[in-house]
């Protein structure tokens, strides 16, 4: 039995919340499963049969399987033939992948777009979710690539520590109190992280933090070294559902180094031109019940339900309202 709210419900009271917010004199309700949050039931075109192959790709990580997977299996019940190609690797690895033809697209997050692809300093990636999405839009274009509007939730990098740790360096809840404890400690990440401006050169610039050590690991054991006493901070992402379960202390960006993280579905222009409208608007249509709240319970489904992503993809195409 799951034993978490479901994403219906979640949406449900995320959508209730906002009516009371504005104020609403409305009280009406409904016993449907279709969410607030759902624009429509996406439509299966028998005529996208005939159309080019669309080859979804991913990074290599829980998250990016899980929006693999909803993208897939949300352009086949528009009646598209799909192929995954799933857990291509980095974002280095997945760009070269789009830009060359191996896979039509793959979710990106934009404050990786502008730091990894194009060089913008983090400092001066925008602050303002939609501007960084338009500046990503802007620089993909000019690269034969589509950017296609970003999801609600935003998943930042972060970095946490165990509950013991934070404790020993004085109950730290914030990344800037690490500040002169760090010489002795430390720090894990993807092999990128050592040359990003968004992760372990931004620690260095922004905070001023020298660590003992940088450990370079598979990105999806990165709450696993930390529990095994293996680093002392760790890069996560704030969306991750393992940061309750292992009692992990998000440290709080209190000097605003991380730029917006929301997802755009990076596309190779032939491959959107050749698939024609119905391609944006099912991934526009699913990306809408794609908030924070429901990011964090589809991660948790897998990493803590030990789900498959597949399964969760098609749990909330479902429970959504998208699919029936």
């Amino acid at each position: 039995m799951r034993y978490r709210i479901t994403l219906s419900a979640l949406a449900a009271l995320i959508a209730a919340l906002a009516i009371a917010a504005c104020g609403s004199s409305s009280s009406s309700t409904s016993s449907s499963s279709t969410t607030a949050a759902t624009a429509g039931v996406i439509a299966k075109n028998t005529a996208n049969a005939s159309k080019p192959t669309i080859k979804i790709g991913s990074k290599n990580f829980t998250e990016e399987f899980i929006l693999g997977q909803i993208y897939a299996q949300a352009l086949q019940a528009a009646g598209y033939n799909v192929k995954k190609q799933l857990n291509l690797g980095s974002e280095q690895i997945a760009y070269k992948a789009v830009k060359g033809g191996q896979v039509d697209a793959y979710p990106e997050y934009t404050g990786t777009a502008l730091t990894s692809f194009f060089k913008v300093q983090s400092k001066d990636v925008p602050k303002d979710a939609q501007a960084a999405y338009q500046e990503t839009r802007q620089k993909l274009a000019a690269n034969n690539l589509t950017a296609l509007p970003p999801t609600p939730f935003t998943d930042s990098n972060g970095f946490a520590v165990t509950k013991a740790t934070a404790a020993k360096l004085g109950n730290i809840t914030n990344l800037s109190q690490l500040a002169g404890k760090t010489k002795n400690l430390t720090i894990s990440g993807p092999p990128e992280c050592a040359q990003r401006d968004d992760c372990l050169l931004g620690l260095e610039k922004v905070y001023g933090l020298k660590f003992k050590k940088f450990t370079p690991i598979d990105i999806a054991l990165r709450e696993e070294v930390l529990t095994k006493g293996q680093s002392d901070v760790g890069l996560v992402f704030t969306t991750d559902g393992a940061i309750k379960k292992n009692n992990l202390v998000l440290l709080n960006d209190d000097k605003k180094l991380f730029p917006p993280y929301n997802v755009t579905l990076i596309a190779r222009n032939p491959a959107v031109s050749k698939a024609g409208p119905d391609f944006q608007k099912t991934i526009a249509l699913v990306n809408k019940g794609l908030t924070t709240p429901v990011m964090q319970e589809l991660n948790a489904r897998v990493d803590l339900d030990k789900q498959s992503p597949a399964a969760v993809a098609a749990q909330y195409l479902k429970e959504s309202g998208y699919i029936r």
